[in-house]
């Protein structure tokens, strides 16, 4: 049982990595290059898309780290695991305090409402989520050691 819970586990933070990586250095680069309004669009779109999601997916594998751990706590790996929830709780915080009031803010905007400062808004948003990235990245790498 154990087994199976971790590769749940690893394949749900995996994806959830992979999805915030695909958006750092995929999705925003190419919405960025679109001309005129389609990127701040393509942003907002995103934005409500991602935002829905996002929060389930980022606590649920917070919560499966943590059963994780605790149904492993007589394994090896399971100080990593601990430190990958760690990090995972770490990005729970950061986004809700940096991440999720700007995209707030984005998702909403249209080319008749943005305000002045919407690219710069774009660009602190776009630098924290490298941030995030990093560790996330870190956490399922972690994770993945943890179960070796």
């Amino acid at each position: 049982m154990l087994n199976a819970l971790e590769v749940f586990t690893t394949v749900v933070v995996g994806l959830m990595v992979g999805v915030e990586f695909s958006v750092a250095f995929v999705i925003n680069p190419i919405l960025n290059a679109l001309p005129e309004d389609s990127g701040q669009l393509g942003r907002a779109h995103g934005g409500r898309m991602l935002g829905a999601v996002m929060p389930v997916w980022y606590i649920g594998s917070l919560v499966l780290v943590a059963i994780r751990a605790v149904a492993g706590r007589h394994h090896d790996g399971v100080g990593l695991a601990v430190i990958a929830g760690a990090l995972l709780l770490l990005s729970v915080i950061m986004s809700l305090l940096l991440l999720v009031p700007i995209n707030n803010r984005g998702k909403t905007w249209t080319p008749e409402n943005r305000p002045a400062d919407w690219k710069e808004q774009m660009n602190r948003w776009d630098r924290f989520h490298y941030v995030r990235v990093a560790i996330l990245i870190a956490a399922f790498t972690l994770l993945a050691a943890a179960l070796a």
